[in-house]
């Protein structure tokens, strides 16, 4: 995950990246005070590119044969806890057609652009959509709850349109980012999960609920279940994965 530092900074070198490589410092460049160096404006140049990062799933995207007679393909979309889940020694739901298309560090905004790619595209049963952090932390920018709230209700009304469940999981427990200290996410977190409860219930839609699995008392994720405060371990894993289980059987029995 990138810190609010390097959005700051994107903004502050766009005349740098429009200009091209030709107009890139060879060792540094000063921006709002800030030493920074080629290779961080390097960087800013390819994120101004593909915002979305629409290439990252291109070539597994076209390699993913369609799903065959009966497969219960689903995608599960997300940022970096989704992204993480098979890595470092955790299970993916070994046998199950299920599609990992999770990013690190994604807000929900840069989830609606790719959805058709990276969600509609591969023509599952269902998408598990787990998202929100990232807006939380504010990592393309500062961002309202309205905000999240609109880009939940845009990825379902893409999802629906396309004949595709929607599973929506609660954003996971954290009282701090380790990312970007200080925010005192906790109450946020809650507030925004409340929300899309009661959003999927209007909307005859699956909540996952992991949030009340993984959380402690202070509103973070148990100890044991996390590495850093925000992403789950291997047993972190192991809680999740019973749970998004049930919700995608209840999507799809519906």
């Amino acid at each position: 995950m990138k810190t609010l530092t390097h959005v700051i900074l994107l903004a502050g070198l766009i005349f740098v990246a429009a200009a091209g490589p030709a107009q890139v410092p060879a060792q540094a460049a000063a921006v709002g005070g800030q030493v920074v160096s080629a290779g961080q404006i390097a960087e800013m140049q390819a994120k101004l590119a593909d915002w979305p990062q629409l290439e990252h799933y291109r070539a597994a995207n076209a390699a993913l044969a369609p799903p065959t007679a009966g497969e219960d393909r689903v995608v599960f979309y997300g940022a970096s806890m989704t992204e993480g889940w098979g890595m470092h020694g955790s299970s993916f739901f070994p046998g199950k057609p299920y599609v990992n298309r999770g990013i690190s560090g994604q807000t929900t905004a840069q989830m609606v652009v790719r959805f058709r790619q990276d969600v509609i595209d591969l023509h599952p049963k269902a998408v598990l959509i787990l998202a929100g952090t990232n807006d939380v932390a504010g990592n393309t920018g500062p961002m309202t709850p309205q905000m999240t709230e609109e880009n939940w209700e845009s990825m379902a009304d893409l999802a629906k349109a396309n004949g595709i469940r929607v599973i929506f999981a609660s954003i996971t427990p954290s009282t701090d980012f380790p990312w970007r200290r200080g925010l005192h996410p906790a109450e946020k977190i809650r507030a925004l999960n409340a929300w899309l409860k009661d959003y999927c219930a209007a909307q005859s839609l699956t909540y996952l609920d992991y949030h009340s699995a993984l959380t402690n008392e202070e509103g973070g994720m148990k100890a044991d279940l996390t590495v850093d405060g925000v992403h789950a371990t291997v047993k972190g894993y192991e809680v999740m994965a019973p749970l998004a289980q049930a919700a995608i059987d209840k999507a799809l029995a519906n």
